[in-house]
């Protein structure tokens, strides 16, 4: 039976909340509803990056030190203003939805340690939206060996199968961090981090302009590579190491470019992200005949030239196959969580390395 689910995505770009309706039974997907956006003002992101560093040093995923408390308010509020603004814009009436899907603000993920925590109260959430809601996605699968991550592949297989583009298929979210996932007809997909996304980019960016991004890759566009220091950040043995993997943001947030201008240190930044997803196909099966790519890294127009000229196959924004690049991960955690509400499976062998592909999230109800 098809549901009525909102999802909600805070990515680890700290830039806001998208959301999202899917109509679904959790395998296929009859309809791709509106999708909404509510931004951190300033205030709230300095906020969740202070919560950011602070969960560096948490061995306790259910721990809320210093700022991670207030932070965790802080998401759970933005949350409910999302949702509770998007179903008003879009008259969507509160007993029509049958589930939400939160997956919070990852802060810290460290699957290794078996320690993933993503902040945001699930509990608190469905009690003020009057709805029930899934959250705490990645728990399960990190507690059951898994990376935890990525977990929006069995998404993209469905979303894959309704359209008519060369096989193989990879999707490529570019968001914080850059992730891929492999479709090849029916089989299970293969996912993993291929590496930093725009996380190093904006990073540069903010330290030296105060500006969140490099709008439309501007500033890469005027710059040189710095062959030297591009090769020392491909020379991580991440990108060597063979998946299942998963990155967490902070691994490749801050890179020493300090030396070159801002432009120059720009563009190399870029370069290195290219480049290190061009490297994922090693990773994979065979080379895939498709790219479609998500996420903020997608308008970025210097990024796209830089994938088009090492992937040398097709590359297309999410846009040209008829999806959204900024709402396909909220659109996803609306259809996890009607696979979780029917006991369906999140996680894969392929895509997080997890013994047995299993389910997860939590159920609270208002």
């Amino acid at each position: 039976m098809s549901l009525t689910a909102i999802g909600t995505m805070s990515g680890t770009s700290f830039d806001g909340v998208d959301v999202a309706l899917v109509e679904t039974d959790g395998i296929s997907i009859k309809r791709l509803g509106p999708v909404g956006y509510r931004a951190y003002p300033n205030e709230e992101r300095l906020l969740l990056q202070q919560a950011f560093a602070q969960a560096a040093s948490l061995t306790d995923r259910a721990a809320r030190p210093g700022p991670l408390r207030e932070a965790e308010s802080l998401v759970t509020g933005a949350h409910f203003q999302a949702i509770e603004a998007f179903m008003h814009e879009h008259a969507i009436a509160r007993d029509k939805v049958d589930i939400v899907g939160f997956h919070g603000q990852t802060v810290l993920h460290r699957p290794e340690a078996r320690l993933t925590v993503q902040i945001g109260d699930g509990t608190t959430l469905a009690k003020q939206l009057r709805i029930p809601v899934v959250y705490d996605f990645r728990a399960a699968d990190v507690a059951a060996g898994g990376e935890g991550a990525p977990l929006v592949p069995v998404f993209h297989r469905a979303l894959a199968l309704a359209i008519d583009e060369p096989r193989p298929i990879a999707v490529l979210n570019i968001g914080g961090v850059g992730n891929v996932t492999f479709l090849d007809g029916e089989a299970e997909p293969i996912a993993f981090d291929t590496g930093p996304g725009n996380a190093p980019i904006d990073e540069i960016v903010m330290a030296r302009t105060g500006k969140r991004f490099d709008r439309d890759g501007t500033l890469a566009s005027h710059g040189t590579v710095h062959e030297q220091a591009f090769a020392k950040l491909l020379a991580d043995p991440y990108f060597a190491r063979k998946p299942p993997k998963s990155l967490d943001r902070a691994q490749f947030a801050r890179i020493d470019l300090d030396s070159l201008s801002l432009e120059d240190a720009v563009a190399t930044a870029t370069a290195a992200v290219a480049a290190s997803i061009a490297a994922a196909v090693e990773h994979l099966p065979r080379a895939p005949a498709t790219w479609i790519v998500a996420g903020g890294g997608a308008r970025n127009r210097s990024l796209m030239k830089m994938l088009r000229e090492r992937l040398r196959s097709s590359v297309q924004v999410a846009e040209a196959v008829g999806w959204s690049s900024d709402a396909l991960e909220a659109q996803a955690f609306a259809y996890l969580a009607v696979r979780s509400l029917n006991g369906l499976p999140l996680t894969f062998p392929g895509t997080t390395g997890v013994a047995q592909p299993m389910t997860g999230g939590a159920l609270v109800r208002p």
